[in-house]
């Protein structure tokens, strides 16, 4: 009898995301760390972590906002905060928020272990909880294009690191896609379009342009009589 072939935690239908198994982290989209961004333009990973945040919102994903030193290094992102004007952030001195036992409380608490993480700076505040919550169990994506760091190299250097410590990247609209799966699920369809026209570039247009088009065929028809 032939031994049977472990299974690779990272492929099959168990390694993609939904509602139900993760929980998301954002952790410093503050003023000082974007003021110090250099891997990527400012506005589109502010564009691209508000995306995630609504999505995590509109699927019911627990959702945690972080910051560090608030006092000096600033107010998280007026934008996060607007999507959850409930929440206070929880403000650390920790640079690594994986070791600021009130996060891992948090995530403890709500069961699950697949953890979305998107941070300022990649290399630091990012790659640390990343690869250490990865080594404790959890299976870890980050979320790349919603994250950034000090220079295009040190972003790049530390997504490679947390690869090579079984870490998954992704990208916020990957997160969005792997949440809704089905078309049919109609009822976060709406909720979806939206954020994809808000935040979606190039995507979020063309889906506008087809729901346009779809709206104005009834017009049409009702004017020929059919």
């Amino acid at each position: 009898m032939e031994a049977a072939v472990p299974q690779n935690p990272k492929a099959g239908l168990n390694a993609l995301l939904t509602p139900e198994n993760c929980v998301l982290l954002l952790i410093d989209h503050q003023p000082f760390q974007f003021a110090t961004l250099r891997s990527h333009d400012t506005q589109t990973v502010i564009n691209n972590v508000v995306g995630v945040a609504k999505a995590a919102k509109g699927y019911g994903v627990p959702t945690l906002l972080s910051t560090v030193t608030e006092a000096r290094g600033g107010l998280i992102l007026q934008q996060l905060q607007e999507v959850f004007p409930e929440q206070q952030p929880l403000d650390r001195t920790w640079i690594n928020a994986w070791q600021d036992e009130r996060v891992v409380a948090w995530v403890a608490k709500t069961g699950r272990k697949k953890l979305v993480v998107a941070a300022l700076w990649t290399e630091l505040c990012l790659a640390m909880v990343a690869i250490q919550a990865a080594g404790e169990g959890y299976e870890v994506y980050v979320v790349t294009d919603a994250s950034g760091g000090i220079s295009p190299e040190a972003h790049e250097m530390a997504v490679q690191r947390m690869i090579q410590a079984g870490v998954t990247p992704i990208t916020w609209m990957v997160f969005s896609g792997e949440l809704q799966r089905d078309w049919a699920r109609t009822a976060t369809t709406p909720a979806l379009g939206e954020n994809l026209i808000a935040h979606g570039g190039n995507v979020g247009t063309s889906l506008l342009w087809e729901a346009q088009l779809l709206a104005a065929k009834p017009a049409q028809n009702a004017s020929v009589g059919v």
